[in-house]
């Protein structure tokens, strides 16, 4: 296997670890319901403290599921709307694709 398709497929795995937990994916759908929005926000919203929540975005953000902008103290996190739909996009389907099984990347 060539050393850029192991780059991509540790690149997914690392992302489909991030989306395998419940929580996450509450926080990503929380995200996407309402946009940016302050980790102080929520920590209430999902009623946890501050440093369980961080590590739940850590993952995300290490995905690239999620965007972090930081204004004086606090954190603001959005979805990543452009990896959150490139996930969903033709290029994954690329990567298994059987050879010879139409047009690939």
């Amino acid at each position: 296997m060539s050393e850029k398709k192991l780059e991509l497929l540790q690149k997914y795995e690392q992302k489909f670890k991030a989306l395998a937990d419940r929580k996450r994916l509450e926080i990503m759908y929380e995200l996407c319901q309402r946009g940016k929005t302050c980790v102080c926000d929520l920590t209430e919203i999902f009623e946890m403290t501050q440093s369980k929540l961080s590590y739940h975005l850590k993952i995300l953000l290490d995905a690239d599921l999620i965007t972090k902008e930081t204004k004086g103290t606090w954190s603001y996190y959005d979805l990543n709307d452009n990896e959150v739909n490139h996930l969903l996009s033709d290029e994954l389907c690329c990567v298994f694709r059987k050879k010879g099984e139409g047009d690939c990347c």
